[in-house]
């Protein structure tokens, strides 16, 4: 092959140029995913992708992130994983596997009403631990942005930001209904307010989950009593 007819491929799309420098600046839509293949979203994307194959087919072994690139689940995934991302996604694993278990249909998976329905389900089980590090960290980003004490969180927090906070699962019944000034809170809202965040309080499904795990609980109260809360 002489200088002139050498031709230079590209291995996404396989396009021949016969400039080698026009091959490094071509970007496909096989190359462009393969780019962002450490992208968070992409990350969570592809583990969503195995998750699937493995629910629906029983193995997901030999799939391989060329397999998800060239996938026609691919921008699915992709949106799910963006989602995750922008949301902060409580537990998007747990959120996944409520997903494939409903068997929601994976165009709608990045929605907020899907998100709501499976919090309302996950905030009456997930651990005390994970509970309680959400809610503080939720509390430091408030303080930050804020210029306020953590332990003024749920006493001088805008009540519709902190409802927010509840229907979204950064903040818990764990940690509402073992401080008081999460009982303090709860007493002050009004009624409209009282409906936006019911199904993730509702007063009887913690009460029993508080008195199954009176361990839990009692971490949940000396961590929050020593935090200010």
């Amino acid at each position: 092959m002489t200088e002139s007819s050498q031709t230079f491929k590209c291995k996404y799309c396989e396009r021949e140029f016969r400039r080698e420098t026009t091959l490094e600046v071509h970007v496909c839509e096989q190359k462009r995913r393969y780019q962002t293949k450490d992208d968070p979203a992409t990350r969570i994307a592809f583990q969503n992708f195995l998750a699937f194959y493995e629910t629906t087919q029983g193995s997901a072994k030999h799939k391989t992130f060329d397999d998800f690139a060239k996938s026609a689940y691919y921008r699915a995934f992709i949106k799910f994983g963006n989602y995750c991302v922008n949301a902060r996604v409580v537990a998007p694993t747990r959120f996944s596997e409520w997903l494939l278990k409903h068997n929601k249909r994976i165009d709608y998976w990045g929605s907020d009403k899907l998100y709501e329905e499976f919090l309302r389900e996950y905030v009456y089980r997930e651990n005390a631990t994970d509970a309680l590090t959400r809610a503080l960290e939720t509390s430091m980003d408030w303080a930050e942005d804020t210029d306020n004490p953590t332990e003024h969180f749920l006493r001088y927090g805008n009540s519709n930001k902190l409802c927010h906070y509840v229907t979204t699962g950064k903040v818990t019944g764990w940690t509402i209904f073992n401080c008081a000034s999460g009982h303090e809170w709860l007493e002050n809202l009004n009624p409209e307010q009282l409906g936006i965040v019911y199904d993730f309080l509702d007063p009887d499904k913690w009460s029993r989950k508080i008195r199954d795990y009176p361990g839990d609980t009692a971490y949940m109260k000396e961590m929050l009593e020593k935090a200010g809360w």
